[in-house]
């Protein structure tokens, strides 16, 4: 799965929320009315000064819902632990993988039972550029 950097995240323009939840059955008369504006960074950055997103292209990611075309909110303040998905570089190319440490021995597994987990090795040109935090696609 290759991904592109789209762009660094500033703060936007607020839109309409509504506060109330949104039954997935018939929804209450009395629910006519957005409560308070939002922004998006609020809710879906934590660190701006470290986060960026990015496009993914590929299928490798399809069990963790990740699809081509989506976008993915990452954190690079955020510490890269066994069973997060990473943005990572692995010799000299992008992917987004999920990290899994198996006592010594790092490998970038895959959500699609189509690709083999890449092992890490010493000889491998590695670094871990961020955590997704966040996964925006469409419905349809």
């Amino acid at each position: 799965m290759k991904i592109k950097i789209l762009a660094q995240v500033q703060p936007g323009q607020k839109l309409p929320f509504f506060e109330s939840g949104l039954p997935a059955g018939f929804p209450s008369p009395a629910d006519d009315y957005f409560g308070r504006q939002l922004d998006l960074h609020e809710l879906l950055v934590e660190h701006p000064e470290a986060t960026f997103f990015v496009r993914v292209e590929g299928d490798s990611m399809v069990g963790a819902a990740m699809q081509s075309g989506d976008i993915l909110i990452v954190d690079r303040s955020l510490t890269p632990a066994d069973g997060k998905i990473v943005v990572a570089l692995l010799d000299g190319e992008f992917t987004v993988k999920r990290l899994c440490m198996k006592g010594q021995k790092i490998y970038l597994a895959a959500e699609n039972p189509r690709y083999p987990p890449l092992e890490v090795t010493e000889e491998s040109d590695f670094q871990v550029w961020g955590i997704v935090t966040y996964v925006i696609h469409r419905t349809r």
